[in-house]
């Protein structure tokens, strides 16, 4: 499926190793193909940091150089650096929102001035100026993570009824709706059953929903669900950030089944621990690979590998969308798919 992109990498590093033999007659280097401008929402998130990393490494590999600008979750410093990057002639744009919805204007400058661009694992909305979309299947996300709290409590297997609340990402991110959505899918059916029972009676996207994926902000909500003095099964939780931030609500008390996404290194130490009960991990290495491929075949005029036309309308049109999959990760399968997988170390997690 990636052979496009593996040609070009595996030709760009035959450039550069040809180019280290010392040979005047032989030395090829790359070629210069302009510059790409990356605009991503934060490092808060050790995942937005890879996301950027692995992007920077892919796209000089092909002989582009990169502007990478991080807007500390803050939309008007974002829509700046997008500015500034439109200003200075960016051959295109990948851009990782911070507010999905607040890029209207300055994306149609970039459409003024024929920059493509990119949409990066979030979708930006109502905007006719995006060109393609690279993310992972959200909807899945949701359902993986659901579908692991109706194994934990083996609901399928008894007749028992458990305690639950519901956390969700951050409004302003598409992603967390279609998470939510996927999760409510599998969990809707217990609810009305009475299997599952949200005591604290907050069940909808509004009222769960965690601005800016904030640790901070799910803990002191947790906090005062569990002075309501109900015990808690289980929790939705759509982040590791924000489940790290609701076990730390808990102290002392006896941690529920609880979920996560990202893969987070210190959420992987909690599931090997037995304190998170699970993560949804998405592969940002070929993430990076899809948003790359996007981005040199617009640039090379060609068409990019989509797999989807459907799912993503951002309000003014569907855009072209490549997903990829995720992978439910818990305390079973943690060292095969994350340390044998090469993400992260037996050392570094401890294991």
């Amino acid at each position: 499926m990636f052979t496009r992109w593996a040609v070009l990498v595996t030709t760009a590093a035959l450039m550069t190793a040809t180019a280290g033999c010392g040979s005047e007659e032989t030395a090829v280097s790359a070629p210069e193909r302009g510059i790409v401008g990356l605009a991503m929402p934060t490092k808060a998130s050790e995942r937005w940091i890879a996301d950027g990393e692995n992007m920077v490494k892919q796209f000089e590999l092909l002989g582009y150089r990169t502007d990478m600008q991080y807007a500390d979750d803050d939309v008007d410093v974002q829509v700046s650096q997008i500015d500034d990057m439109i200003t200075a002639k960016v051959s295109a744009l990948v851009v990782g929102a911070i507010d999905g919805t607040a890029l209207k204007s300055v994306l149609a400058k970039a459409a003024g001035a024929d920059i493509p661009v990119i949409a990066y694992d979030r979708l930006i909305r109502d905007s006719g100026d995006v060109d393609y979309y690279a993310t992972f299947d959200n909807y899945k996300v949701g359902v993986e993570q659901a579908t692991s709290i109706v194994d934990a409590l083996k609901l399928k297997n008894n007749d028992k009824s458990y305690n639950l609340e519901l956390f969700a990402g951050s409004p302003d991110d598409n992603n967390a709706t279609f998470f939510f959505n996927g999760a409510m899918s599998v969990l809707t059916p217990y609810i009305k059953k009475g299997r599952l029972d949200v005591r604290s009676g907050e069940t909808k996207f509004a009222e769960v929903a965690t601005m800016r994926w904030d640790g901070a902000v799910a803990q002191k909500r947790m906090a005062r669900i569990l002075k309501q003095g109900h015990q808690v099964d289980a929790v939705l939780s759509p982040y590791d950030g924000i489940t790290r931030g609701i076990l730390t609500a808990f102290g002392t008390k006896k941690l529920p089944v609880i979920t996560g996404q990202d893969a987070e290194l210190d959420s992987v130490k909690l599931i090997a621990s037995g304190k998170q009960t699970e993560t949804v991990y998405k592969d940002t290495r070929e993430l990076a690979k899809v948003a790359v491929q996007m981005t040199d075949a617009v640039l090379s005029d060609e068409e990019p590998m989509i797999n989807d036309t459907e799912q993503y309308n951002n309000g003014v049109k569907t855009v072209p969308t490549f997903l990829l999959q995720p992978v439910n990760v818990d305390k079973s399968n943690y060292k095969r798919v994350l340390i044998d997988g090469g993400y992260y170390t037996a050392a570094q997690i401890g294991a």
